[in-house]
């Protein structure tokens, strides 16, 4: 990590009030906890806000051009504040791993998630991601598509463990 630069926290879901506390929005909600008393501005297809984590600046990120292009903020806004690829953290959800567990990597494979494939398109592959698990349909043997399992809603005992997961987070 480049210390005199920010840390760009990208926290990946969809925008709009339907999708509040889906599956899919568990990057927006982690970067809600991180900053609790955030001032939103809407720039480069993106809500940000500016603020520090144990002594280090960072710019919070929460695309506002929906999962699958999350991509175009994300490149702006490393273009616009000059953001090197070591100092991105891209938090998102994961099917492929239980609900409210955790795991961290960087680089690797896009493992179906469109909104990194996105993301690895418009920058490339070597930064940080923090991946959140979901879990699968097929864990809670429901017959219920992928697709629509990530737009679905966490029961409350599965928001508490992504809850806790989320306050677990190191930058």
């Amino acid at each position: 990590m480049q210390e005199n630069k920010p840390v760009l926290i990208v926290g990946l879901g969809n925008p709009g009030n339907e999708y509040k506390n889906t599956r899919h929005n568990v990057g927006f909600m982690a970067i809600d906890f991180m900053a609790p008393e955030a001032t939103w501005k809407k720039e480069k297809n993106a809500l940000t806000a500016c603020g520090e984590i144990d002594g280090t600046s960072v710019i919070f990120v929460k695309p506002q051009t929906f999962m699958n292009n999350s991509g175009d903020a994300v490149g702006a806004l490393m273009t616009f504040y000059k953001i090197p690829l070591e100092n991105i953290v891209v938090i998102h959800d994961d099917m492929d791993l239980k609900v409210g567990t955790m795991r961290e990597k960087v680089g690797g494979g896009s493992a179906g998630h469109n909104g990194i494939k996105s993301i690895d398109n418009a920058i490339g592959k070597d930064y940080r991601r923090i991946r959140i698990g979901i879990g699968h349909p097929r864990d809670f043997e429901s017959p219920i598509d992928p697709a629509d399992w990530v737009l679905g809603k966490f029961d409350n005992e599965q928001l508490k463990q992504i809850k806790s997961v989320i306050k677990s987070i190191k930058i």
